[in-house]
Protein backbone atom coordinates (compact mmCIF):
# COMPACT_ATOMS: atom_id res chain seq x y z
CA UNK A 1 0.00 0.00 0.00
CA UNK A 2 1.41 3.59 -0.95
CA UNK A 3 1.58 6.11 1.50
CA UNK A 4 -1.07 8.05 -0.16
CA UNK A 5 -3.56 5.28 0.19
CA UNK A 6 -2.42 5.03 4.16
CA UNK A 7 -2.77 8.58 4.18
CA UNK A 8 -6.62 8.36 2.54
CA UNK A 9 -7.39 6.25 5.03
CA UNK A 10 -5.98 7.61 7.86
CA UNK A 11 -7.79 11.04 7.00
CA UNK A 12 -11.11 9.21 6.39
CA UNK A 13 -11.02 7.55 9.50
CA UNK A 14 -10.46 10.34 11.79
CA UNK A 15 -12.63 12.80 9.83
CA UNK A 16 -15.04 9.98 10.18
CA UNK A 17 -14.29 9.89 14.08
CA UNK A 18 -14.56 13.14 14.46
CA UNK A 19 -18.15 13.58 12.95
CA UNK A 20 -19.39 10.81 14.58
CA UNK A 21 -18.75 12.65 17.99
CA UNK A 22 -21.57 14.68 17.72
CA UNK A 23 -23.99 11.69 17.41
CA UNK A 24 -22.81 10.75 21.04
CA UNK A 25 -24.14 14.42 22.59
CA UNK A 26 -27.02 14.38 20.36
CA UNK A 27 -27.90 10.67 21.16
CA UNK A 28 -26.57 9.95 23.85
CA UNK A 29 -24.40 7.18 22.27
CA UNK A 30 -20.83 7.10 23.98
CA UNK A 31 -18.49 8.49 21.94
CA UNK A 32 -16.68 4.81 22.80
CA UNK A 33 -18.61 2.77 20.43
CA UNK A 34 -18.71 4.93 17.69
CA UNK A 35 -14.94 4.87 17.63
CA UNK A 36 -14.76 1.46 17.77
CA UNK A 37 -17.77 0.84 15.03
CA UNK A 38 -16.22 2.97 12.77
CA UNK A 39 -12.83 0.74 12.88
CA UNK A 40 -14.58 -2.32 12.74
CA UNK A 41 -16.51 -1.01 9.42
CA UNK A 42 -13.21 0.15 8.00
CA UNK A 43 -11.97 -3.62 9.34
CA UNK A 44 -11.46 -6.62 6.96
CA UNK A 45 -15.50 -8.04 7.92
CA UNK A 46 -16.38 -4.84 7.19
CA UNK A 47 -17.21 -2.61 4.28
CA UNK A 48 -13.83 -0.64 4.22
CA UNK A 49 -12.33 -4.38 3.84
CA UNK A 50 -8.61 -3.40 5.30
CA UNK A 51 -7.44 -6.74 7.00
CA UNK A 52 -5.25 -5.97 10.26
CA UNK A 53 -4.03 -8.36 12.39
CA UNK A 54 -0.98 -7.57 13.82
CA UNK A 55 -1.59 -7.38 18.00
CA UNK A 56 1.82 -6.33 18.16
CA UNK A 57 1.00 -2.56 16.89
CA UNK A 58 -2.06 -2.66 18.31
CA UNK A 59 -0.23 -3.10 21.59
CA UNK A 60 2.14 -0.81 20.99
CA UNK A 61 -0.37 1.85 19.89
CA UNK A 62 -2.37 1.60 22.93
CA UNK A 63 0.44 2.15 25.34
CA UNK A 64 1.36 5.60 23.83
CA UNK A 65 -1.97 6.64 23.74
CA UNK A 66 -2.76 5.50 27.33
CA UNK A 67 -0.03 7.42 28.58
CA UNK A 68 -1.43 10.71 26.79
CA UNK A 69 -4.72 9.70 27.95
CA UNK A 70 -4.19 9.10 31.57
CA UNK A 71 -1.55 12.26 31.75
CA UNK A 72 -4.24 14.34 30.55
CA UNK A 73 -6.89 12.78 32.48
CA UNK A 74 -4.67 14.22 35.64
CA UNK A 75 -3.68 17.53 34.27
CA UNK A 76 -7.92 18.53 34.01
CA UNK A 77 -8.67 16.70 37.62
CA UNK A 78 -9.82 19.43 39.77
CA UNK A 79 -8.13 18.80 42.71
CA UNK A 80 -10.06 21.19 45.30
CA UNK A 81 -13.25 19.28 44.69
CA UNK A 82 -11.02 15.84 44.78
CA UNK A 83 -8.94 16.14 47.69
CA UNK A 84 -12.53 15.69 50.18
CA UNK A 85 -12.80 12.31 48.16
CA UNK A 86 -9.03 11.02 47.48
CA UNK A 87 -9.08 7.92 50.34
CA UNK A 88 -12.54 6.33 48.95
CA UNK A 89 -11.09 6.69 45.73
CA UNK A 90 -8.04 5.18 46.06
CA UNK A 91 -9.15 2.40 48.09
CA UNK A 92 -11.34 2.03 44.91
CA UNK A 93 -8.66 2.36 42.76
CA UNK A 94 -6.47 -0.83 44.88
CA UNK A 95 -8.82 -2.78 46.70
CA UNK A 96 -11.83 -2.56 44.66
CA UNK A 97 -9.83 -3.38 41.20
CA UNK A 98 -8.41 -6.35 43.24
CA UNK A 99 -12.10 -7.56 44.06
CA UNK A 100 -13.47 -7.01 40.95
CA UNK A 101 -10.96 -8.63 39.05
CA UNK A 102 -10.71 -11.67 41.65
CA UNK A 103 -14.73 -12.51 41.90
CA UNK A 104 -14.71 -12.14 37.70
CA UNK A 105 -12.12 -14.42 37.39
CA UNK A 106 -13.52 -16.88 39.48
CA UNK A 107 -16.98 -16.93 37.58
CA UNK A 108 -14.67 -16.93 34.53
CA UNK A 109 -12.95 -20.00 35.66
CA UNK A 110 -16.58 -21.57 35.30
CA UNK A 111 -18.64 -20.01 32.53
CA UNK A 112 -15.01 -20.44 29.84
CA UNK A 113 -13.69 -23.13 31.22
CA UNK A 114 -10.32 -21.44 31.84
CA UNK A 115 -7.63 -22.90 34.82
CA UNK A 116 -7.86 -20.68 37.68
CA UNK A 117 -4.67 -18.24 36.55
CA UNK A 118 -6.32 -17.74 33.25
CA UNK A 119 -9.69 -16.66 35.29
CA UNK A 120 -7.55 -14.52 36.89
CA UNK A 121 -5.87 -12.60 34.43
CA UNK A 122 -9.39 -12.56 32.61
CA UNK A 123 -10.64 -10.67 35.64
CA UNK A 124 -7.94 -8.12 36.04
CA UNK A 125 -8.39 -6.92 32.45
CA UNK A 126 -11.58 -6.24 32.86
CA UNK A 127 -11.35 -4.84 36.12
CA UNK A 128 -10.95 -1.19 35.85
CA UNK A 129 -13.47 1.52 34.28
CA UNK A 130 -13.58 4.16 32.39
CA UNK A 131 -15.46 7.23 33.74
CA UNK A 132 -15.18 9.43 30.53
CA UNK A 133 -18.14 7.77 28.90
CA UNK A 134 -20.41 7.93 31.78
CA UNK A 135 -20.50 12.10 31.61
CA UNK A 136 -20.21 12.04 27.91
CA UNK A 137 -23.64 10.60 28.81
CA UNK A 138 -24.76 12.53 31.43
CA UNK A 139 -23.76 16.08 29.66
CA UNK A 140 -25.60 14.81 26.45
CA UNK A 141 -28.86 14.93 28.50
CA UNK A 142 -27.90 18.10 30.45
CA UNK A 143 -27.61 16.60 34.21
CA UNK A 144 -24.84 16.08 36.47
CA UNK A 145 -24.34 14.04 40.05
CA UNK A 146 -24.57 14.87 42.92
CA UNK A 147 -21.56 15.20 44.90
CA UNK A 148 -19.11 13.95 45.95
CA UNK A 149 -20.18 11.36 42.76
CA UNK A 150 -18.80 13.48 40.25
CA UNK A 151 -15.14 14.08 41.46
CA UNK A 152 -14.68 10.76 43.20
CA UNK A 153 -15.99 8.90 40.24
CA UNK A 154 -13.48 11.33 38.07
CA UNK A 155 -10.60 10.26 40.37
CA UNK A 156 -11.16 6.54 40.77
CA UNK A 157 -11.67 6.43 36.96
CA UNK A 158 -8.04 8.14 36.36
CA UNK A 159 -6.46 6.11 39.43
CA UNK A 160 -7.29 2.46 38.82
CA UNK A 161 -5.17 2.03 35.79
CA UNK A 162 -2.17 1.18 37.22
CA UNK A 163 -3.86 -1.82 39.29
CA UNK A 164 -5.53 -2.99 36.13
CA UNK A 165 -2.17 -3.20 34.13
CA UNK A 166 -0.01 -4.32 37.34
CA UNK A 167 -2.54 -7.44 37.93
CA UNK A 168 -2.60 -8.32 34.20
CA UNK A 169 0.72 -7.91 33.61
CA UNK A 170 1.72 -10.29 36.87
CA UNK A 171 -0.67 -12.77 36.11
CA UNK A 172 0.45 -13.12 32.52
CA UNK A 173 4.21 -13.42 34.11
CA UNK A 174 3.20 -16.21 36.50
CA UNK A 175 1.10 -17.27 33.71
CA UNK A 176 4.36 -17.75 31.48
CA UNK A 177 7.23 -18.13 33.61
CA UNK A 178 8.38 -21.33 35.72
CA UNK A 179 8.76 -20.45 39.40
CA UNK A 180 7.03 -17.67 39.49
CA UNK A 181 3.94 -17.41 42.10
CA UNK A 182 0.81 -15.26 43.39
CA UNK A 183 2.82 -14.70 46.46
CA UNK A 184 5.60 -12.58 44.73
CA UNK A 185 2.81 -10.37 43.82
CA UNK A 186 3.13 -8.64 47.05
CA UNK A 187 6.73 -7.52 47.38
CA UNK A 188 6.48 -6.25 43.19
CA UNK A 189 2.77 -4.58 44.23
CA UNK A 190 4.82 -2.54 46.25
CA UNK A 191 7.74 -1.66 44.12
CA UNK A 192 5.02 -1.45 40.89
CA UNK A 193 2.96 1.40 43.09
CA UNK A 194 5.71 2.61 45.05
CA UNK A 195 8.13 3.14 42.42
CA UNK A 196 5.69 4.65 39.89
CA UNK A 197 4.35 7.55 42.56
CA UNK A 198 8.02 8.38 43.47
CA UNK A 199 9.09 8.95 39.90
CA UNK A 200 5.71 10.59 39.61
CA UNK A 201 6.39 13.17 42.30
CA UNK A 202 9.76 13.97 41.48
CA UNK A 203 9.36 14.52 38.03
CA UNK A 204 6.28 16.83 38.24
CA UNK A 205 8.15 18.86 40.60
CA UNK A 206 11.37 18.45 38.12
CA UNK A 207 9.12 19.73 35.16
CA UNK A 208 7.63 22.77 37.12
CA UNK A 209 10.78 24.08 37.68
CA UNK A 210 12.59 23.40 34.22
CA UNK A 211 9.47 24.55 32.62
CA UNK A 212 9.79 27.70 34.50
CA UNK A 213 13.31 28.31 34.01
CA UNK A 214 13.37 27.47 30.52
CA UNK A 215 12.17 30.71 28.66
CA UNK A 216 11.17 29.42 25.04
CA UNK A 217 10.88 31.75 22.68
CA UNK A 218 8.80 30.02 20.45
CA UNK A 219 5.67 29.48 21.98
CA UNK A 220 4.58 26.45 19.96
CA UNK A 221 7.47 24.50 21.52
CA UNK A 222 6.05 24.73 24.92
CA UNK A 223 3.66 21.53 24.07
CA UNK A 224 6.62 19.74 22.46
CA UNK A 225 8.65 19.91 25.06
CA UNK A 226 5.89 18.33 27.19
CA UNK A 227 5.52 15.97 25.27
CA UNK A 228 9.29 14.64 25.73
CA UNK A 229 8.84 14.75 29.57
CA UNK A 230 5.80 12.78 29.70
CA UNK A 231 7.23 9.55 27.98
CA UNK A 232 10.24 10.34 29.51
CA UNK A 233 8.32 10.09 32.60
CA UNK A 234 6.59 6.95 31.78
CA UNK A 235 9.92 5.23 30.07
CA UNK A 236 11.78 5.80 33.74
CA UNK A 237 9.20 4.52 35.48
CA UNK A 238 9.53 1.24 33.71
CA UNK A 239 12.83 1.07 33.33
CA UNK A 240 12.97 1.42 37.71
CA UNK A 241 10.58 -1.11 37.74
CA UNK A 242 7.31 0.98 38.75
CA UNK A 243 4.19 1.84 37.44
CA UNK A 244 4.91 4.24 34.37
CA UNK A 245 0.98 4.57 34.12
CA UNK A 246 1.22 5.39 37.65
CA UNK A 247 3.92 7.77 37.16
CA UNK A 248 1.93 9.70 34.00
CA UNK A 249 -1.52 10.05 35.83
CA UNK A 250 0.40 11.70 39.10
CA UNK A 251 2.40 13.85 37.01
CA UNK A 252 -0.47 14.81 34.75
CA UNK A 253 -2.30 15.15 38.48
CA UNK A 254 0.43 17.67 40.09
CA UNK A 255 1.02 19.70 37.13
CA UNK A 256 -2.69 20.48 36.96
CA UNK A 257 -2.38 22.08 40.31
CA UNK A 258 1.60 23.97 39.44
CA UNK A 259 1.76 27.46 37.91
CA UNK A 260 4.17 27.25 34.56
CA UNK A 261 3.89 29.58 31.60
CA UNK A 262 1.75 28.77 28.57
CA UNK A 263 -0.28 26.33 31.16
CA UNK A 264 -3.10 26.95 29.75
CA UNK A 265 -1.84 26.44 26.38
CA UNK A 266 -0.42 22.91 27.16
CA UNK A 267 -3.32 21.81 28.88
CA UNK A 268 -5.50 22.25 26.07
CA UNK A 269 -2.91 21.04 23.63
CA UNK A 270 -2.96 17.48 25.84
CA UNK A 271 -6.87 17.50 25.61
CA UNK A 272 -6.47 17.86 21.98
CA UNK A 273 -3.85 15.08 21.86
CA UNK A 274 -5.93 12.94 23.93
CA UNK A 275 -8.84 13.00 21.95
CA UNK A 276 -6.56 12.12 18.75
CA UNK A 277 -5.16 9.13 20.57
CA UNK A 278 -8.40 7.53 21.66
CA UNK A 279 -9.53 7.56 18.24
CA UNK A 280 -5.93 6.15 16.95
CA UNK A 281 -6.65 3.91 19.50
CA UNK A 282 -10.19 3.08 19.58
CA UNK A 283 -9.99 2.47 15.46
CA UNK A 284 -6.74 0.33 15.69
CA UNK A 285 -8.92 -1.88 18.17
CA UNK A 286 -12.05 -1.87 15.94
CA UNK A 287 -9.91 -2.88 12.77
CA UNK A 288 -8.00 -5.89 14.87
CA UNK A 289 -11.01 -7.47 15.79
CA UNK A 290 -13.53 -9.65 13.69
CA UNK A 291 -16.98 -9.87 14.70
CA UNK A 292 -17.31 -13.13 13.24
CA UNK A 293 -14.95 -14.48 16.46
CA UNK A 294 -17.20 -12.82 18.84
CA UNK A 295 -20.60 -14.50 17.55
CA UNK A 296 -20.16 -17.88 19.26
CA UNK A 297 -19.38 -16.37 22.41
CA UNK A 298 -22.11 -13.80 22.85
CA UNK A 299 -23.78 -16.11 25.32
CA UNK A 300 -20.98 -16.16 27.87
CA UNK A 301 -19.65 -12.84 27.03
CA UNK A 302 -23.14 -11.75 28.21
CA UNK A 303 -23.25 -13.42 31.44
CA UNK A 304 -19.92 -12.34 32.81
CA UNK A 305 -21.06 -8.53 31.54
CA UNK A 306 -23.86 -9.14 33.62
CA UNK A 307 -21.62 -11.19 36.78
CA UNK A 308 -19.65 -7.74 36.47
CA UNK A 309 -22.41 -5.55 36.75
CA UNK A 310 -24.62 -6.78 39.29
CA UNK A 311 -22.24 -9.06 41.27
CA UNK A 312 -18.35 -7.88 41.15
CA UNK A 313 -18.77 -4.20 40.61
CA UNK A 314 -21.37 -3.66 43.31
CA UNK A 315 -19.29 -6.16 46.34
CA UNK A 316 -16.54 -4.24 45.20
CA UNK A 317 -17.97 -1.03 45.85
CA UNK A 318 -19.87 -1.81 49.14
CA UNK A 319 -16.99 -3.58 50.59
CA UNK A 320 -14.31 -0.42 50.05
CA UNK A 321 -16.93 2.11 50.94
CA UNK A 322 -17.79 0.27 54.37
CA UNK A 323 -16.03 3.01 56.52
CA UNK A 324 -16.59 5.83 54.27
CA UNK A 325 -19.84 8.03 55.31
CA UNK A 326 -21.59 7.71 51.76
CA UNK A 327 -25.19 6.86 52.13
CA UNK A 328 -26.74 3.36 50.26
CA UNK A 329 -28.07 5.06 47.50
CA UNK A 330 -24.77 6.89 46.51
CA UNK A 331 -22.81 3.66 46.65
CA UNK A 332 -25.37 1.83 44.01
CA UNK A 333 -25.06 4.46 41.83
CA UNK A 334 -20.95 4.48 41.92
CA UNK A 335 -21.57 0.88 41.56
CA UNK A 336 -23.65 0.79 38.91
CA UNK A 337 -22.01 3.64 37.07
CA UNK A 338 -18.81 1.11 36.64
CA UNK A 339 -18.29 0.89 32.80
CA UNK A 340 -15.68 -0.75 31.08
CA UNK A 341 -13.55 1.45 28.93
CA UNK A 342 -10.52 1.80 26.38
CA UNK A 343 -8.24 -0.07 29.03
CA UNK A 344 -9.37 -3.42 29.30
CA UNK A 345 -9.39 -3.72 25.38
CA UNK A 346 -5.67 -2.94 25.21
CA UNK A 347 -4.80 -5.06 28.11
CA UNK A 348 -6.26 -7.80 26.27
CA UNK A 349 -3.53 -7.54 23.44
CA UNK A 350 -0.84 -8.18 26.08
CA UNK A 351 -1.92 -11.95 26.18
CA UNK A 352 -1.12 -12.05 22.29
CA UNK A 353 2.49 -11.23 22.95
CA UNK A 354 3.00 -13.51 25.81
CA UNK A 355 2.01 -16.74 23.48
CA UNK A 356 -1.00 -17.39 25.86
CA UNK A 357 -3.32 -20.53 24.82
CA UNK A 358 -6.73 -18.68 25.46
CA UNK A 359 -5.38 -15.32 24.04
CA UNK A 360 -8.06 -14.68 21.26
CA UNK A 361 -11.00 -15.91 23.44
CA UNK A 362 -9.76 -13.19 26.14
CA UNK A 363 -9.44 -10.56 23.50
CA UNK A 364 -13.14 -11.29 22.24
CA UNK A 365 -14.95 -11.78 25.29
CA UNK A 366 -12.81 -8.34 26.61
CA UNK A 367 -14.48 -6.86 23.45
CA UNK A 368 -17.75 -8.16 23.61
CA UNK A 369 -17.72 -7.05 27.76
CA UNK A 370 -16.88 -3.15 26.91
CA UNK A 371 -19.28 -2.66 24.09
CA UNK A 372 -22.40 -4.97 26.25
CA UNK A 373 -21.52 -2.43 29.56
CA UNK A 374 -21.52 0.69 27.44
CA UNK A 375 -24.72 -0.26 25.74
CA UNK A 376 -26.15 -1.98 29.23
CA UNK A 377 -24.85 0.75 31.95
CA UNK A 378 -24.35 4.04 29.67
CA UNK A 379 -27.88 3.99 28.18
CA UNK A 380 -29.05 3.52 31.48
CA UNK A 381 -27.24 5.98 33.34
CA UNK A 382 -29.83 8.68 33.49
CA UNK A 383 -32.94 6.65 34.11
CA UNK A 384 -31.14 4.81 36.81
CA UNK A 385 -29.83 8.42 38.54
CA UNK A 386 -32.93 9.99 38.48
CA UNK A 387 -34.72 6.70 40.08
CA UNK A 388 -31.96 7.58 43.07
CA UNK A 389 -32.50 11.02 43.22
CA UNK A 390 -28.52 11.82 42.49
CA UNK A 391 -29.08 13.71 39.52
CA UNK A 392 -28.32 17.62 39.61
CA UNK A 393 -28.50 20.32 37.22
CA UNK A 394 -26.25 20.08 34.50
CA UNK A 395 -24.20 23.44 34.62
CA UNK A 396 -22.80 24.15 30.96
CA UNK A 397 -19.57 26.22 31.97
CA UNK A 398 -18.97 28.10 28.74
CA UNK A 399 -15.42 29.08 26.93
CA UNK A 400 -15.18 32.60 27.34
CA UNK A 401 -13.45 35.04 25.14
CA UNK A 402 -10.81 36.02 27.95
CA UNK A 403 -7.53 34.43 28.15
CA UNK A 404 -5.37 34.79 31.43
CA UNK A 405 -2.41 33.40 32.50
CA UNK A 406 -1.47 33.01 35.84
CA UNK A 407 2.22 34.09 36.39
CA UNK A 408 4.66 33.79 39.17
CA UNK A 409 4.18 36.42 41.75
CA UNK A 410 0.78 37.69 41.01
CA UNK A 411 -1.86 36.78 44.11
CA UNK A 412 -5.33 35.96 41.39
CA UNK A 413 -7.06 33.57 39.55
CA UNK A 414 -9.97 33.93 36.68
CA UNK A 415 -12.49 31.39 37.86
CA UNK A 416 -15.82 30.97 37.17
CA UNK A 417 -18.85 30.87 39.88
CA UNK A 418 -22.27 29.56 39.67
CA UNK A 419 -24.85 31.51 41.30
CA UNK A 420 -27.39 28.97 42.78
CA UNK A 421 -30.74 28.97 42.51
CA UNK A 422 -31.80 28.83 45.41
CA UNK A 423 -29.60 32.22 46.08
CA UNK A 424 -30.61 35.02 48.21
CA UNK A 425 -28.23 36.99 45.45
CA UNK A 426 -30.47 35.92 42.78
CA UNK A 427 -32.41 39.43 41.95
CA UNK A 428 -30.36 41.58 43.04
CA UNK A 429 -28.03 44.47 41.40
CA UNK A 430 -24.26 43.89 41.51
CA UNK A 431 -23.98 46.66 42.99
CA UNK A 432 -26.11 45.66 46.10
CA UNK A 433 -24.02 42.04 46.56
CA UNK A 434 -21.97 42.04 49.16
CA UNK A 435 -18.51 42.08 47.28
CA UNK A 436 -14.90 42.11 48.15
CA UNK A 437 -12.81 45.18 46.95
CA UNK A 438 -10.33 42.89 44.91
CA UNK A 439 -12.90 41.03 43.38
CA UNK A 440 -13.79 41.71 40.08
CA UNK A 441 -16.30 39.88 38.18
CA UNK A 442 -15.48 40.21 34.02
CA UNK A 443 -17.82 38.80 32.08
CA UNK A 444 -21.27 37.04 33.30
CA UNK A 445 -22.61 33.23 30.78
CA UNK A 446 -26.44 32.88 30.49
CA UNK A 447 -28.65 31.01 28.42
CA UNK A 448 -25.08 30.69 26.15
CA UNK A 449 -24.61 34.46 25.84
CA UNK A 450 -22.48 36.90 27.38
CA UNK A 451 -23.19 39.78 29.14
CA UNK A 452 -20.55 42.64 30.28
CA UNK A 453 -21.34 43.55 34.19
CA UNK A 454 -21.87 46.73 35.63
CA UNK A 455 -23.42 48.10 38.41
CA UNK A 456 -26.97 47.83 37.71
CA UNK A 457 -26.37 44.49 36.10
CA UNK A 458 -29.38 41.60 37.87
CA UNK A 459 -27.70 38.78 38.93
CA UNK A 460 -29.98 35.51 38.05
CA UNK A 461 -29.98 31.84 39.63
CA UNK A 462 -28.17 28.99 37.47
CA UNK A 463 -25.55 32.65 36.17
CA UNK A 464 -21.84 31.55 35.61
CA UNK A 465 -19.94 34.33 36.86
CA UNK A 466 -16.15 35.05 35.79
CA UNK A 467 -14.53 36.07 38.03
CA UNK A 468 -10.82 37.63 38.91
CA UNK A 469 -9.88 37.86 42.39
CA UNK A 470 -7.28 35.61 45.15
CA UNK A 471 -8.12 32.75 46.81
CA UNK A 472 -9.23 34.85 50.13
CA UNK A 473 -11.50 37.41 48.52
CA UNK A 474 -13.28 34.45 46.02
CA UNK A 475 -14.05 32.35 49.05
CA UNK A 476 -15.75 35.37 50.67
CA UNK A 477 -17.45 35.83 47.33
CA UNK A 478 -18.80 32.68 47.24
CA UNK A 479 -20.00 32.63 50.97
CA UNK A 480 -21.75 36.04 49.84
CA UNK A 481 -23.72 34.01 46.89
CA UNK A 482 -24.54 30.57 48.39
Amino acid sequence: MVIENILLWIAILMFLSVVSSKLSDKFAIPVLLLFLTIGMLAGSEGIGKLYFDNAQLAKSIGIVALIFIIFSGGLDTNWKDTKSVVWPGVILSTAGVLLTAIITGFFAVYILKFSFLEGMLLGSIVSSTDAAAVFSILRSKRISLKSPLKPLLEFESGSNDPMAVFLTVSFISILTLKNTSIAALIPRFFLDMGMGALIGYLMARFIVLFINRLKLYYEGLYPVIMISLVLLTYVIAVFLKGNGILAVYLTGLMLGQAEFPNKRMIVRFHDGLAWLMQIAMFVTLGLLVFPSHIVPLIGAGLLLTLILMVVARPVSVFLCLLPFKISTRKKAMIAWVGLRGSVPIILATFPFMAGISQADTIFNIVFFIVIASVLIQGTSIPIISKMLKLDAPWVNRASYPIEFEKTEGMDAELTDIIVPYNSGSAGKMIRDLNVPDKCLIMLISRNDKFIIPSGPTIIEGGDVLLVLANTEDLLAFQQALA
